[in-house]
């Protein structure tokens, strides 16, 4: 199913944010085989936008945390067996060290309580030339989303937290959406 027909199905909610996702994607190049996490699931729009370009996709939250159903999103649009749900928490990831190509957080890395432990667990478990994708809001989309949830945490800049870890950034911008594009290195890992 093309993100076209996905869009139409899963409405509005999904929508807003999939062009700005797909276009992400589109710059990366990632090939199918990438194993990929998601952290933070929320509505799996990000694992579903994968999964919809034939990657396979572990996501989790942490136990307790069920803010949406993913699931029923999936199944809609038939992907759900692409995609893995594991309990995890962000600061203690239950993987070994280089298991990813390629980690994605879509609006969650400013949920996150010790971002810099965080992004050191990101790092041991991203492969050495992986890809780190932290998109966040804009200081405009926290306005609105404030509208419905006043306590809602402000904006995020991830570089405020990446400027020692050696990793180049890319960043691309929207009017709602920001993506932090962080690629490793072999020397972030004391490889030549």
């Amino acid at each position: 199913m093309d993100l076209k027909k996905a869009k139409e199905i899963l409405g509005e909610g999904f929508s807003e944010d999939a062009e700005f996702l797909d276009l992400v994607l589109n710059k990366l190049h990632l090939p199918t085989d990438s194993k990929i996490l998601d952290i933070g699931t929320g509505s799996g729009h990000i694992a579903i936008i994968l999964a919809l370009r034939g990657y396979k996709v572990i996501t989790g939250e942490p136990k307790g945390v069920n803010w949406a159903d993913w699931k029923s999103f999936a199944k809609k649009v038939r992907v759900e067996k692409m995609i893995t749900f594991k309990t995890f928490n962000a600061e203690k990831l239950p993987f070994v060290d280089t298991s990813f190509d390629a980690i994605f957080l879509h609006a969650v890395f400013h949920h996150i309580d010790d971002k810099k432990l965080a992004l050191c667990e990101f790092l041991r478990v991203m492969k050495p030339k992986g890809i780190l994708v932290i998109i966040e809001l804009t200081d405009e989309r926290v306005k609105l989303v404030r509208k419905n949830y006043s306590n809602h945490p402000a904006a995020v800049d991830p570089r405020n937290y990446t400027k020692e870890l050696g990793l180049e950034v890319k960043v691309i911008e929207s009017k709602y959406l920001n993506a932090y594009i962080y690629r490793g290195t072999d020397v972030l890992y004391g490889k030549n």
